[in-house]
């Protein structure tokens, strides 16, 4: 039994990890689910590129959109905000808002990230793609010191009805390829750089020392976890209730619930000030609950110039 808890915590320590691990696994096998499956390169100059570009950007944007749409902090953020804009810039501090719309644009780009770089590392779109190109350039670049019929079997090179030799084929087919791979070897090292400066930013601008921000992430994930089973849990007892009361055709027992400007505060976007020990909007609006009836020299004071922001 203590081996298991040990697995246990040693899993919900790595959730994070073990998550991108998952979505890299699954990113891996859609990409070659669209290769072998769906993807059948035209192998002509007026639609390889648009057909290639399409099939390595169109799944990256709708795993963008749908990172967007998933993300609670996203929703947390914008719901509401059309008919009290203010829940955008509260006390005027809009700046916050954007960082705070960046990192969840940030978070969401983490899936279309892994599928560019598999896709391209397999390089199947990239070469289709390219073989369509019509620019000088390009087509100087890789036909470079070959026959005229290099340029007009180009986009031809990708399937197997190239009138080209087979070594000239499979020279050009290892070209495209490692222009692929190379590009995506770019974007995982340029992303690799920019999360590690990013992270080391953030930690570095922190107004929470390393144990307290540990404190603070258990604390919100234990919030959110006794939040939903206590939800169902009162959702049930009010459905009930009010079940009960109208079958028995009688008034319906008192029932303690939260009011509406309660659900707002404890829905707002919540950063860490040091001028108060709230961790959350929830402990925050318990906490000042009961500090209401204090004399104001003794309620907290926030202090917004020193602020951070939970993840």
């Amino acid at each position: 039994m203590d081996n298991f808890q040990s697995i246990l915590r040693f899993l919900v320590n790595q959730k994070t990890t073990i998550g991108y691990s998952f979505m890299a696994l699954l990113t891996i096998g859609g990409e070659r689910i669209f290769s072998m499956v769906s993807f059948q390169c035209p192998c002509n100059h007026d639609q390889n590129f648009a057909y290639g570009v399409t099939f390595l950007l169109g799944p990256a944007a709708v795993l963008l959109i749908f990172g967007i749409f998933s993300s609670t902090r996203f929703w947390k953020l914008y719901t509401g905000c059309c008919l009290n804009p203010m829940k955008l810039c509260p006390r005027g501090n809009c700046f916050s808002c954007l960082r705070v719309f960046l990192s969840i644009f940030t978070g969401a780009c983490v899936a279309p990230i892994m599928w560019l770089c598999v896709a391209l590392l397999n390089g199947t779109f990239y070469e289709c793609a390219v073989s369509g190109l019509d620019d000088s350039l390009v087509v100087d670049l890789f036909c470079k010191n070959k026959t005229l019929k290099c340029r007009e079997e180009l986009a031809r090179v990708p399937c197997a009805r190239s009138k080209l030799s087979s070594e000239e084929r499979m020279e050009l087919l290892l070209m495209f390829r490692a222009q692929s791979q190379i590009l995506g070897w770019c974007i995982i090292i340029i992303g690799a750089f920019v999360g590690l400066l990013g992270t080391c930013y953030k930690n570095c601008r922190s107004q929470v020392s390393y144990l307290q921000l540990k404190f603070w992430k258990s604390y919100i994930d234990k919030e959110k976890e006794r939040f939903d089973a206590l939800a169902i849990e009162y959702a049930t007892k009010l459905a009930e209730r009010n079940l009960e009361s109208f079958f028995e055709n009688k008034a319906p027992d008192p029932f303690p619930f939260p009011n509406h400007k309660a659900w707002e505060e404890i829905s707002a976007y919540y950063t860490f000030s040091r001028s108060e020990q709230y961790y959350s909007t929830l402990q925050r609006y318990v906490e000042k609950a009961e500090n209401r009836n204090l004399p104001p020299e003794k309620r907290p004071v926030m202090d917004v110039e020193h602020e951070t922001e939970m993840n």
